[in-house]
């Protein structure tokens, strides 16, 4: 018999559901094992209901949106699965290509709303604020989660000049020696979370430096070491993440940083443009 709170409270909810949510329950209770690893559109197919009944399933179970139900879903399998389970669970071999193309571009658009739903503005106006006042910011994004730290490096060190990526390289940026409470350190993590990315955020608390961290739910092991944390729902029915939700986060801190320092980097993108043409940068 299945024991954990996610369990516990459908159980316990059971006399209050309609007939589509009685279809979710049960096929969550059956499919135990291979159901957490759903996105709500898979999830929903399955059980023979609306995508919207399986987002509304989550908040009936007093959950903040589908994300947070399924990763407590995960969590009552008290274990890890490897890419490759999860991969072995999350394909139909059935399926035609078109079918991924939807299924895939309608759970990220899922995801942004998700990601949109649950971040708080003021820690997001925080967030800004902690970018613009650093002296210097250090990014520490490994793995597939590189490919957003090299975006928000790209662009707050073209406008602000005080960027740097953390590369791994023997160990760690040597770099991190100088850390001062005037830096910011911006970790990126999601399942399956590195090691190395939560050992630089203790690393950088112990500094006393600040933290900003992006991760994908509030029992993410990097949470603990951020002072302030954004979360973006990363989950697709694959064995890899969606990064259109933290790539949008992204987009809006860059955004949101430009526009507040808007003098100053109006000036930078003026000079910018004069050296681009100087070496015939960009093509007519």
């Amino acid at each position: 018999m299945l024991q954990s709170e996610v369990y516990q409270r459908i159980s316990e909810m059971k006399n209050k559901m309609s007939k589509s949510q009685m279809k979710i329950a049960n096929y969550l209770i059956e499919y135990s094992e291979t159901a957490p690893f759903l996105t709500a559109s898979k999830l929903a197919k399955n059980a023979g209901v609306g995508e919207a009944t399986v987002i509304r399933f989550a908040v009936f179970l007093d959950y903040k949106g589908y994300p947070d139900l399924q990763r407590h879903l995960q969590d009552a399998l008290k274990r890890k699965w490897t890419s490759a389970e999860v991969f072995a669970r999350t394909t139909d071999a059935t399926d035609v290509p078109e079918n991924a193309l939807k299924e895939v571009l309608s759970d990220d658009i899922q995801n942004i709303k998700s990601t949109l739903q649950q971040i708080n503005p003021d820690v997001f106006q925080e967030a800004v604020n902690e970018i613009i006042s650093a002296k210097r910011i250090y990014i520490v994004a490994y793995r597939s989660a590189m490919s957003l730290g090299m975006f928000l490096q790209f662009y707050l060190d073209l406008v602000l000049q005080n960027t740097e990526m953390i590369d791994q390289a023997d160990g760690v940026s040597e770099h991190l020696l100088d850390l001062t409470e005037n830096d910011l350190v911006i970790g990126f993590g999601f399942a399956r979370y590195t090691k190395r990315t939560v050992e630089v955020l203790k690393y950088a608390k112990h500094k006393g430096a600040k933290t900003l961290v992006i991760t994908d739910h509030l029992m993410s092991p990097l949470v603990p070491f951020g002072d302030k944390n954004l979360l973006a729902a990363t989950e697709i029915n694959s064995f890899i993440d969606s990064f259109s939700a933290p790539l949008s986060l992204v987009s809006a801190l860059i955004t949101a940083v430009t526009r507040s320092e808007h003098i100053k980097v109006e000036k930078r993108l003026g000079q910018l443009e004069g050296l681009w043409e100087s070496f015939d940068v960009f093509t007519d």
